[in-house]
């Protein structure tokens, strides 16, 4: 896993307010072959924080400034996904059930296994690379389907409806040569090899 994650420029991104267990999960990790980055609070995680980035988050529950509960919000508020793992020296059943409604990873209690966290973070980081793999895949078809002229697109979305090229036709107002015209453009464009991968295409086109 970090061999595909450095690959993916993936992150674990450690917030821990003591130096001492911050620098020796960063060793540790670092020694696991994943890449990392240290913040010793929630605001300093924060402000440096951008959009763009991926991987997932460690956080100790119990930091100066917002806690690491509050942190998970707050990356939920700016729309991130990164999955977050909590850490603490003073678990009780709230806060866990509370790191779980905000959809946390995991939940680990000080002194944790290295094996435990190992684990976590190999599940976390699986699943941002599948986001990252199906975000990538919407990319490649968005930009196929930039390629369109607005006419293509709307034989495309008829197409994609099940109408045949006379019921499409009477739609546009066009021949129904124009419009086999218009799908002959729209396989090349599109790499399409038959009905079946327009019909894909479409259904594509009305979740972008």
């Amino acid at each position: 896993m970090p061999d595909a994650a450095a690959r993916r420029g993936l992150t674990v991104h450690i917030v821990e307010d003591d130096a001492a267990m911050r620098d020796s999960l960063s060793l540790m990790l670092g020694l696991l072959g994943y890449r990392t980055a240290s913040f010793d609070s929630a605001e300093a995680f924060l402000a440096a924080y951008q959009p763009g980035w991926s991987g997932c988050v460690i956080a100790d529950l119990r930091l100066p400034g917002k806690s690491g509960l509050e942190l998970q919000a707050a990356l939920r508020d700016r729309s991130s996904t990164m999955p977050f793992i909590v850490i603490t020296a003073h678990g009780d059943v709230a806060s866990v059930r509370a790191a779980f409604r905000s959809e946390a990873l995991d939940f680990l209690e000080k002194p944790f296994d290295e094996t435990e966290l190992h684990r976590a973070i190999e599940r976390g980081l699986r699943r941002e690379l599948g986001r990252i793999e199906r975000t990538d895949a919407i990319g490649e078809v968005a930009a196929q389907l930039a390629k369109l002229t607005p006419r293509e697109r709307e034989v495309l979305r008829l197409a994609g409806r099940g109408l045949h090229s006379r019921e499409v036709a009477a739609q546009l107002a066009i021949s129904p040569r124009t419009v086999e015209v218009h799908k002959a453009h729209l396989m090349e464009k599109l790499g399409a090899r038959n009905t079946a991968g327009l019909v894909r295409f479409a259904l594509a086109m009305e979740k972008i």
